[in-house]
């Protein structure tokens, strides 16, 4: 049971920060990381964490589909700076993709303040404004 929860975790943090687009890129990435399963097991996984495919083929948490279609269609772009991300949107609309980024509850984000069509975010470093401004990307299908 321990290690079917510790993989899965993995495979929580993998799909949020990679474009995953098969069972068997997920298995060769678990391998690279030192775990042991077969594409048998990854099924399971996908189907018991109700990972869903979006329509660019990538794999995406059930719970960020809220987040992934806010950005898909009201974003216009992401740019990042030291800490520090600014996220346009269509008018009137980033408050709204601001409360899903809070509730999406990304690693390495400490908050956000919105306006009309402009987000900024504070990460907690570079590296994870990075990480969240690829996230962003991510689900744009940029």
């Amino acid at each position: 049971m321990r290690k079917r929860q510790v993989r899965q975790e993995e495979i929580r943090r993998i799909v949020r920060e990679e474009r995953i687009r098969t069972q068997q890129d997920l298995v060769d990435r678990l391998i690279k990381l030192g775990y042991k399963c077969t594409q048998a097991t990854i099924s399971r996984d996908v189907s018991e964490m109700e990972l869903k495919k979006l329509p660019e083929g990538v794999y995406v948490l059930a719970e960020d589909l809220h987040l992934q279609r806010m950005i898909a269609e009201l974003v216009v772009r992401v740019a990042h700076t030291n800490n520090m991300l600014i996220v346009k949107t269509t008018p009137g609309t980033a408050p709204g993709v601001a409360a899903a980024l809070d509730a999406a509850d990304l690693d390495g984000i400490l908050g956000s303040i919105a306006g009309d069509d402009t987000i900024l975010v504070i990460a907690a470093d570079e590296a994870s404004a990075a990480k969240i401004q690829d996230h962003v990307d991510k689900f744009r299908g940029a």
